[in-house]
């Protein structure tokens, strides 16, 4: 098989990207925000943040720069991430409008 198609079938094409990451742990918020500059995501994609502080105390917000890798997604994985995300959509259709029984 060609290694070219192989690779579109199957992904793991990898760069890196800068990025943003914001951290919040207060009262109002608790987050984490990675935001991959430069690049546009597509479903199956996955990115690995480098260099995260291990702890962020309570009351605490952060916001720096540094590098992520990207690990983009073949033609089957994207299809499989698009297939079940439908997929588990349609569970929330089924639980939130069941009629009441009667008592």
């Amino acid at each position: 098989m060609n290694p070219g198609l192989l690779s579109r079938l199957t992904g793991g094409r990898r760069f890196e990207v800068p990025c943003t990451v914001e951290i919040e742990q207060t009262f109002d918020s608790l987050h984490a925000h990675a935001i991959p500059e430069g690049v546009q995501l597509r479903p199956g994609d996955r990115v690995l943040v480098h260099n995260l502080p291990g702890h962020i105390a309570h009351g605490e917000a952060m916001r720096f720069e540094t590098q992520a890798t990207v690990i983009r997604a073949g033609w089957l994985e994207r299809a499989w991430t698009e297939a079940s995300a439908i997929l588990e959509l349609t569970e929330l259709y089924h639980c939130g409008f069941e009629p009441k029984e009667a008592p």
